[in-house]
């Protein structure tokens, strides 16, 4: 009988905090019905731990625990006049420098060619 109670009094423990759990929205990046811009969908990429992870090397605002390996990522259109340049530095870093440790998402398809052009979108506004 003891046992019976415990598995009850846990059931609907269980439901209560599942029924408590309704009560807040899910959080998101865009109000439902609203589509993300092409800046934001570059930002989730290079923010994306699995797929850009572009904080693992770079500072970049509003990046959390960012590494310090590669350059800060600011006055990117300063740095970058020819948006096609900064999109070849991403798509394959090594042919403008054999050394770089920066890994050539575009060459290895680690992004997508859409990928790629989201995340220029996203870091030329920095």
């Amino acid at each position: 009988m003891r046992r019976v109670t415990i598995a009850l009094k846990t059931a609907s423990s269980v439901l209560a905090l599942a029924g408590g759990l309704m009560l807040f929205p899910v959080a998101g990046n865009a109000a439902e019905g609203e589509s993300l811009s092409v800046v934001e969908q570059g930002k989730e990429i290079a923010f994306d731990r699995k797929k850009g992870n572009c904080l693992a090397c770079h500072a970049i605002e509003g990046g959390a625990l960012p590494g310090n390996v590669g350059p800060p990522l600011v006055a990117m259109k300063a740095r970058f006049p020819d948006k096609a340049r900064l999109r070849a530095q991403i798509w394959d870093s090594t042919k403008v420098n054999p050394g770089s440790i920066m890994p050539p998402f575009g060459r290895h398809q680690v992004l997508t060619e859409s990928e790629i052009d989201k995340i220029v979108e996203f870091i030329y506004t920095l």
